[in-house]
């Protein structure tokens, strides 16, 4: 049998809990997970790619999975996924509007390589409310984003949007 590797693709602007907890399932439904940290201009990044790469891969170690590496990408996902030998997509799932959104991009990807299959993994309970677009909203008005991502993010976007400035009436 061969090496079942996975790709779980996203910006990561910034890592969340909800994306650690990908991580930590998806790792074990795999022989090797490797998280692509992509570019996506339309979104607006708070960070750019290194140091999300960076932060990202600090996160990783900190979960201790051993079959884990991250890897930065700007490309076509299922280009990226045939150069790294992968065989499956890891996506979170939070509610019914990522379900549509991801649907349709498993049936692209399929389209393009019928060869990888596309694993959707439910996020957990506690974890589905959280998004990162919404934790870059939430620190620059000056809201608490610690129940959301861990301290040391926490941290990293707050030094952001100190040097950037917040937003509103605080």
């Amino acid at each position: 049998m061969s090496e079942r590797i996975g790709i779980y693709p996203g910006t990561f602007d910034p890592i969340t809990l909800g994306h650690r907890d990908i991580i930590r399932r998806g790792a074990k439904l795999v022989d090797r997970l490797i998280i692509g940290v992509t570019t996506n201009p339309s979104k607006n990044p708070m960070f750019e790619t290194e140091e999300r790469l960076a932060m990202v891969k600090r996160e990783v170690a900190d979960l201790d999975c051993g079959n884990v590496e991250v890897v930065g990408f700007d490309a076509l996902l299922m280009k990226f996924a045939r150069k790294q030998g992968a065989n499956v997509i890891v996506r979170g799932l939070r509610a019914v509007a990522d379900f549509e959104y991801e649907y349709q991009m498993a049936g692209m990807n399929q389209q393009l390589d019928d060869e990888i299959e596309t694993v959707f993994l439910m996020a957990d309970v506690s974890l589905q409310p959280i998004a990162s677009k919404l934790v870059k909203e939430i620190a620059m008005y000056g809201g608490d984003i610690a129940p959301f991502v861990s301290m040391a993010v926490r941290d990293d976007v707050t030094a952001r949007v100190d040097k950037i400035g917040r937003k509103g009436d605080y």
